[in-house]
């Protein structure tokens, strides 16, 4: 029996790393939502080149603005090119929740590894401000490399999933982006399922394939160019998908034989050693036709009846990724979903982890602040007080409000907005003042005196 093959980003999926911006006064914010909606109105369509896409409709709107030579624009798109460039590696069936925050520009990518021939399904659903402009766009990677990405698909809706048919073995990358300044909560679903719309014989699935693509044949004098898929004589063999009968002419090797060219694919489909052939030379046949009866003709004479099946495109390609569909179901989230978007810290030494399921990661210190970005199976995707984005187990996490403990500091200290001693100063301490402890990182704490919150020194200044 073919084992389920493995589906995986590889090394060519990097970290997510998430973007910041500061956040923005609300006058400052209206007054940039009224010059995006004026500029589409001004503009008369037959003055501009439509754009390809949706994200890419909002783009040219937010550079007819002017709002490109803004932080608020100029973040919106960086953040659009980091995500690509950054995408998060997941393995495929795939189930994640995660939150856009209204006051900062952010996007995110999700990289899954498809084999040629497999479908890609990618359901998005949102919750929160419903008038809200969700971009999804869908590229596969050229060449192994994250540089010029192919798009193959795009929508602002989420009625309805995006699918593509991975047409060689490549990673593709889902993006997900919202309009500028509105909050919401998405849920993203990834499964890989067949892209050809029949099993080619009668009653049987990938469990009846017993002598996969590529295995030897006379002595390894070649390699079995396609699956052979065991079943009692007589059995229907089916059009996997609609198209025209190419050629019936039987062969010394495939016996009794039908080519099939597929309707939908710059393929032909080949089914060999049948008993008998019901079909005829450009006869059209629809997905689910009965082409012929398996047996097992040409040189399958002395083995049992089967249905070898290949597929040609520009060569053999294998066919099981086509015709193969996982039973596997996407993990369920029963990481708290009330977490998103909100500061936490470690309980516990945690791993932080590149990918979902490696735990050759890093170890966080207890008292590691955090900011939950999304949700997956038990852990939560984070973005660290230094930029870096991983995962970390749920149950290793805890609000970001108890003391850790207590801390005098002394008049003059200066609070900062990040852990480094170049970060922008938020404040300074006119008289000495108690204050709460509440993360630590890198040789610095996280207090809370009063309303103000911001970064020290841990030995002090």
């Amino acid at each position: 029996m073919r084992k389920q093959p493995r589906h995986g980003a590889g090394g060519e999926a990097h970290a997510f790393l998430g973007r910041l911006r500061a956040p923005c006064r609300v006058r400052r914010a209206a007054a940039l939502l009224v010059l995006l909606a004026a500029c589409d109105r001004a503009t008369p369509l037959m003055e501009r080149l439509a754009p390809e896409t949706p994200h890419e409709g909002y783009a040219e709107r937010l550079r007819d603005a002017g709002l490109d030579a803004t932080a608020l624009g100029r973040a919106w798109l960086a953040a659009a090119d980091s995500a690509v460039a950054h995408p998060v590696p997941v393995e495929l069936p795939f189930r994640t929740a995660g939150y856009f925050a209204g006051d900062e520009a952010r996007a995110v990518a999700l990289a899954v590894r498809l084999r040629h021939g497999q479908r890609l399904v990618a359901e998005v659903a949102r919750q929160g401000d419903s008038t809200a402009m969700l971009f999804v766009d869908l590229f596969v990677v050229p060449r192994d490399t994250l540089d010029d990405l192919e798009r193959v698909a795009s929508a602002d809706s989420t009625l309805a999933p995006l699918e593509v048919t991975a047409r060689r073995d490549a990673v593709y990358v889902l993006r997900l982006q919202p309009e500028l300044l509105r909050g919401l909560r998405y849920e993203v679903t990834l499964r890989a399922t067949a892209s050809l719309a029949v099993f080619p014989v009668a009653g049987r699935s990938t469990s009846a394939v017993r002598s996969g693509f590529g295995a030897a044949r006379d002595g390894g004098a070649r390699e079995h160019h396609g699956i052979d898929i065991f079943a009692p004589r007589g059995t229907p063999a089916l059009a996997a998908t609609d198209g025209y009968v190419r050629s019936t002419t039987p062969s010394r090797l495939g016996g009794n034989l039908v080519w099939l060219r597929d309707d939908h694919a710059r393929q032909s489909l080949y089914y060999a050693h049948l008993d008998t052939v019901l079909v005829v030379p450009g006869q059209r046949v629809r997905a689910g036709d009965t082409l012929g009866l398996v047996g097992n003709t040409g040189n399958a004479r002395t083995t049992p009846p089967h249905l070898h099946f290949g597929i040609y495109a520009r060569g053999p390609v294998d066919p099981f990724p086509f015709v193969y569909v996982p039973r596997a179901r996407p993990r369920e989230i029963t990481a708290t979903l009330a977490a998103l978007g909100e500061g936490r810290r470690t309980a516990s030494r945690a791993s932080f982890r590149a990918a979902l399921d490696d735990d050759t990661g890093a170890r966080l210190e207890v008292g590691t602040p955090l900011r939950v970005l999304g949700a997956a199976g038990a852990s939560y995707f984070v973005r660290l007080p230094d930029g870096r984005a991983g995962w970390v187990s749920a149950r290793a996490t805890e609000p970001l409000d108890g003391a850790l403990r207590r801390r005098q500091l002394a008049a003059g200290t200066v609070l900062r907005a990040a852990p480094r001693v170049a970060a922008v100063v938020v404040d300074s301490l006119a008289a000495p003042r108690e204050a709460v402890v509440v993360g630590r990182f890198g040789g610095f704490a996280l207090v809370r005196e009063g309303e103000r919150t911001g970064w020290v020194l841990e030995t002090g200044e």
